[in-house]
């Protein structure tokens, strides 16, 4: 049975559900783990808005990013939506550069997904990532890039399910870890 769920702009309606599941242990980034979520719960406590603003930031208003080995660089413009079923699920996102495909080193696709862990093993990445690739669409790009560990089986199966084919194996930069990945593409 396929799963049934939509993605919603995040709000200060459905922010409850989303700090709950960073409370739980779960992360939107999948490399800092923790620390992010730690990150965003703090932010939170201190202003609500901010945090929801933060993640619908089409101009990159909201400052620069940290990167897993601590260094700060520049945002992009991006923006994310919540995977929602009447509860929080996960959380895709989209990250470009204006007049260009082509990205800085230190992002290393156009768009990252992550699924709660007691939503996962059921179709809900590849879900949101068929329902999200139209709206990735309408910012022009004739493709995008999504990355992966080369382990991550679960992952590559995503993105293979909706279209997506290996452009390259290559090392991450080193404050990714240095480790062996593989990289996507999507025709949109």
């Amino acid at each position: 049975m396929p799963v049934s769920f939509v993605l919603i702009k995040p709000d200060l309606d459905h922010l409850p559900g989303f700090l709950n599941a960073l409370e739980r242990g779960w992360s939107p980034d999948n490399v800092r783990g923790a620390d992010a979520a730690t990150e965003i719960l703090a932010a939170a406590a201190a202003d609500l808005a901010a945090v929801v603003e933060a993640m619908d930031d089409p101009e990159a208003k909201a400052g620069p990013i940290r990167l897993p080995d601590g260094s700060e660089v520049e945002r992009l413009p991006g923006f994310h939506r919540w995977l929602w079923d009447g509860e929080f699920c996960g959380v895709i996102g989209f990250r470009w550069r204006p007049g260009t495909v082509a990205l800085p080193p230190h992002v290393l696709g156009h768009i990252g997904y992550a699924v709660v862990a007691w939503k996962r093993g059921r179709g809900y990445a590849s879900r949101a990532l068929g329902l999200f690739l139209p709206e990735a669409a309408a910012g022009g790009l004739p493709w995008v890039d999504l990355t992966t560990d080369a382990d991550n089986i679960p992952s590559q199966k995503v993105i293979l399910n909706n279209g997506g084919y290996l452009v390259e194996r290559f090392t991450k930069p080193a404050a990714y870890g240095g480790l062996e990945s593989l990289r996507y593409r999507i025709d949109l």
